[in-house]
């Protein structure tokens, strides 16, 4: 397969997007650490927890690329719930860049392997499903308005009566 070939893929362009706009969310965070340490850094690890549940489903990174999360439990857009599990190979890692020495060494020795899986099942998976997305039941959608099937209003399933036994 030529490298031109693959790079006009869609699927490509669209996991290519989908990491960069994981890139600007944890750029921004990176750059309140840096200059706002420790306090930058733990709303920095609290605005990746609760990012892809603001505007709709999309976090400032997907906002800018075009992307919403939905939840693939009944369609409607990423919860705060969600949001914070399908982050937490982020946020766990980062977490503990607040506690000098210690933190640092368990955040490198921690962050590296996660990322990695990360960025593997994005690039392997036919879904494009991360380990987050696996993790919290959550897919990724282009917010072009061609998917909206995908975000059916039905009761979540918390609501939903019990089965019976």
């Amino acid at each position: 397969m030529k490298r031109k070939d693959f790079l006009e893929s869609p699927m490509a362009r669209a996991r290519f997007n989908r990491l960069l706009a994981k890139l600007i969310d944890v750029g921004l965070v990176t750059l309140g650490a840096v200059f706002y340490y420790p306090m930058g850094l733990i709303l920095g690890v609290i605005y990746l927890c609760i990012s892809d549940s603001l505007y709709d489903g999309q976090s400032i990174g997907k906002r800018f690329m075009g992307f919403g999360v939905v939840s693939l439990i009944d369609g409607t857009p990423c919860s705060t719930w969600q949001s914070f599990i399908r982050n937490l190979p982020f946020t766990v890692p980062l977490f503990f860049f607040i506690f000098p020495f210690w933190g640092w060494i368990f955040s490198a020795v921690f962050a590296l392997p996660l990322a990695f899986m990360e960025v593997y099942f994005l690039f392997k998976q036919k879904s494009m499903h991360r380990l987050g997305d696996m993790m919290a039941d959550t897919t990724v959608i282009a917010n072009d308005g061609t998917r909206l099937d995908l975000r059916k209003q039905k009761s979540p399933w918390l609501n939903r009566s019990p089965l019976p036994m």
